[in-house]
């Protein structure tokens, strides 16, 4: 005898069940892996055991009222469908909460640089803390991290772009480290965090105007490449490891066929999603903003750095970049993994990079 109760599992139980599983994979493992045992962990863990428990009673209820026949089928859609919430709305989460990874102990001075603690406001007046190295030759860059890291993360780079004479900013992305605000792991900050940390320089001691870059890594480099697009004082930017953050960058899936369409319009869902849930400002696609800086007057230079372990990277790369743009130039290091160019090629990196960042941000001539 079928069970009469069933459309009413399918309808609210499952789709609760599902959803708060989602929620729960989002928030608990990582806060509880980043921040220990606090109240998002412990909601997180709940949720996900409520979730848990409430998909496979519902699940058991469906089947129950189901002739045996259809009962891979029914599974098998159950499990698509999990997998698709997880996917989408599991993400969302993930990102529109994230949680905030520490400040690490070691600081430039550990590198043989000097610096100075500085706090400056993004432009949307979030506090933003980093430390700045004095330029010797004019010129200085901002140094963005990835997302789940900090500043100290990133000192290596630093040390390597302050032996060439170049003023370096490291800060904190908002929600990370002891900036404020709170954080967006697709970097949809990025362009008021950035603006922030070029204003900053701009009042510098010996920085001059139309000497200032942007160095970043990860969600970094996409913040980078974003901000090059609004803010016409960026003369050049290095991005290692970008790839997206807004759904419109995922058209380089193009590549993977029939594969790829069904992982962008997944990837619509998440966005839209995460838009919601974050309240952040969606910014335009890394793709526009190349074209939008490169077609200044006075363009900025643009040098994308894949890792030759993700073909991701190359491929995204080659999307920003467009046919015969010879204002964005590409390298693939061989053996590298995500953002592991200066490890696994430093004599390769530091002369790439510094020789870029020379031509881009030398001296106007008069």
């Amino acid at each position: 005898m079928r069970d009469a109760a069933s459309p009413l599992v399918w309808l609210v139980v499952l789709p609760a069940g599902l959803v708060a599983l989602a929620v729960g994979v989002g928030l608990g493992p990582r806060h509880y892996a980043v921040e220990g045992l606090g109240p998002p962990a412990v909601a997180g863990a709940v949720l996900m055991g409520a979730g848990l428990g409430a998909s496979a009673w519902a699940t058991i209820r469906v089947l129950s009222a189901t002739r045996r026949r259809w009962w891979a089928p029914v599974v098998a859609l159950v499990l698509v469908t999990a997998a698709l919430v997880l996917w989408t709305l599991g993400q969302a989460v993930a990102a529109s909460y994230a949680p905030r990874p520490a400040l690490g102990e070691r600081t430039p001075a550990d590198l043989g640089l000097g610096y100075r603690d500085v706090t400056f406001p993004s432009s949307d007046g979030t506090d933003l803390a980093g430390w700045y190295v004095p330029t010797r030759n004019g010129a200085a860059v901002v140094l963005m991290h990835g997302a789940g890291s900090t500043r100290s993360e990133v000192l290596e780079h630093a040390a390597v772009l302050a032996e060439h004479g170049l003023g370096v900013l490291l800060f904190d992305a908002r929600g990370h480290g002891e900036s404020a605000g709170r954080a967006m792991d697709f970097g949809w900050y990025g362009e008021s965090d950035a603006s922030g940390a070029v204003d900053f320089l701009s009042r510098q001691p010996g920085v001059s105007a139309g000497r200032i870059g942007l160095v970043g890594l990860s969600m970094g480099g996409e913040e980078a490449i974003g901000a090059a697009g609004v803010d016409a004082r960026v003369a050049a930017v290095v991005a290692e490891g970008a790839t997206h953050r807004v759904a419109a960058d995922k058209g380089y899936l193009d590549v993977y066929g029939a594969r790829g369409e069904v992982q962008q319009r997944v990837d619509r869902v998440t966005y839209w999603l995460a838009g919601g849930l974050s309240g952040a400002p969606e910014p335009t696609s890394l793709r526009r903003s190349v074209a939008t800086a490169t077609a200044r007057p006075d363009p900025t230079g643009f040098l994308l750095i894949t890792a030759g372990e993700v073909p991701d990277e190359r491929h995204a790369a080659d999307y920003l970049s467009g046919p015969g743009d010879d204002l964005v130039r590409t390298w693939t290091v061989p053996g590298a993994g995500h953002t592991g160019g200066l490890q696994e090629a430093p004599a390769a990196w530091e002369e790439r990079v510094t020789t870029f960042l020379a031509d881009s941000l030398a001296p106007v001539a008069r």
